[in-house]
């Protein structure tokens, strides 16, 4: 099966050695100049890599969604991606070179497009796990999550993808893969491979195709299972092999700065906001809104950035003449609970451009850490206690730029909360009307959009 066929390549790299032989020594006599030897002919293969790494990865996942590659896009020129151009080249009616010509490169990027436009295809973080994923958005507009992952689906069940984490001490590759090759007990492997840093698993469970793979950082577990009708074969092919290129389990670790820089800022960034008065009062994430040209809160217009608490890195905003706020009612009483929902409205980005807010669990640590990280665009979202108590703010922090040469970061960003009793000494400084009785964060949450010049 191609798609087994395709695991094994992901899980594969292959090196090759070059070997030159010594000129023969000089005689004592002299003798007649040798014939100059013509230069090596130049192979298709030299030819690629004479790209960037970046085109050399554009090629690889083009030739991916045209069907004509199955292995691992890493920009590595192998006799496998030299063979996929030309049966790229021989599909187009074209002389089967090894060599694309400008013609057929802007040919080849056109049909991947077209095939990932079909498909609705993008790559988010996943707002539960933080794990990021590649989704075929058209094919499967169905999504549910709970504090065990996320999964999409096709309205009658033909296609499904399932993100789940699950704690496990202990866990190794090996053992969590033997656990995954049982279960479902309807599993028939027909690949499997174990490497350093992940394990995959392919072949049919009922009369579905599955394709499986799964990472572990520490204690942690997150497996990604695409299941698809073997009606669907066709289409599903280059998406799950497109899907497993693009599947990172625990996002890469920025290096740790020799010297602290702050992280590079957007031109327009996204956060969340709670309402806290009727007369237009918004908390937010203070360096979500730093150096803002402008600050709008969508559908209730520009609003002015009147006071920030460097210490606790909160921003109070005010809309002026708004109307229709309703601000979160809020008792100034620490929650002792650690599991808690933070409210929020993701980044376009991770909802197909949409501005839905929505609710993810997590969890409290003793140092105020929130697990797992909310998506990008949470920040200055509320958090509630399991018995709806107002806990605080969600606030994400960026991982750092590094610096060359400097020691591995352990996490790419981190989360945490700002406590409701540590916010009460700044907001009680600026006067709130409040307005009737509320303790849904949904209807008080607002999106915050910051411009920079």
């Amino acid at each position: 099966m191609k798609l087994l066929f395709a695991a094994s390549l992901i899980a594969l790299s292959a090196t090759t050695a070059l070997a030159q032989t010594a000129p023969p020594a000089a005689k004592q006599k002299a003798a007649p100049a040798p014939a100059a030897t013509p230069p090596a002919k130049q192979t298709p293969a030299d030819t690629a890599k004479a790209l960037g790494q970046a085109d050399r990865i554009a090629l690889q996942t083009d030739l991916v969604w045209t069907g004509d590659y199955n292995g691992v896009v890493n920009g590595e020129i192998s006799d496998r991606v030299i063979a996929a151009i030309k049966k790229f080249q021989k599909d187009q009616g074209a002389k089967e070179t090894g060599v694309l010509n400008t013609q057929e490169r802007a040919a080849l990027a056109a049909a991947s497009k077209k095939a990932q436009d079909n498909v609705g295809w993008k790559v988010v973080t996943d707002m539960v796990t933080g794990a990021r994923v590649g989704l075929p958005g058209k094919l499967l507009p169905q999504q549910n999550s709970d504090p065990n992952g996320t999964r999409w689906s096709a309205p009658q069940g033909t296609i499904q993808v399932n993100l789940a984490r699950r704690k496990e001490a202990g866990a190794t590759l090996a053992t969590v893969a033997e656990r995954e090759k049982k279960e479902p007990a309807n599993r028939k492997i027909l690949y499997s491979a174990v490497r350093p840093d992940f394990f995959v698993l392919s072949g049919l469970q009922g009369l579905k195709k599955f394709y499986l793979r799964g990472q572990i950082s520490g204690d942690e577990v997150r497996v990604l299972t695409v299941l698809y009708d073997q009606a669907t074969e066709g289409t599903m092919e280059p998406v799950v092999i497109a899907m497993s290129n693009a599947f990172a389990a625990f996002p890469g670790a920025a290096p740790a700065q020799t010297a602290a820089a702050p992280p590079p800022r957007k031109k327009v960034e996204y956060a969340s906001g709670i309402v806290l008065s009727t007369d237009g009062l918004i908390v937010t994430d203070r360096q979500a809104v730093d150096g803002c040209q402008f600050i709008s809160i969508p559908p209730f217009g520009n609003a002015d950035r009147i006071a920030e608490d460097k210490e606790r890195d909160l921003a109070l905003l005010r809309v002026y003449g708004a109307k229709d706020l309703k601000p979160l009612t809020i008792v100034f009483a620490a929650a002792a609970k650690s599991d808690v929902t933070v409210t929020g409205i993701a980044d376009p980005q991770d909802q197909s451009g949409g501005a839905a807010i929505t609710s993810v669990a997590a969890r409290v640590g003793a140092d105020n850490s929130l697990s797992p990280l909310p998506g990008i665009g949470f920040t200055g979202g509320a958090v509630v206690d399991t018995e709806g108590r107002f806990a605080g703010m969600a606030l994400l922090k960026p991982a750092v730029v590094a610096a060359a040469g400097a020691t591995p970061a352990t996490p790419a960003a981190t989360a945490f909360l700002v406590r409701v009793n540590a916010m009460r000494e700044f907001v009680g400084k600026h006067g709130a009307t409040a307005g009737e009785p509320n303790r849904d964060p949904k209807v008080s949450v607002v999106r915050v959009i910051c411009v920079r010049k």
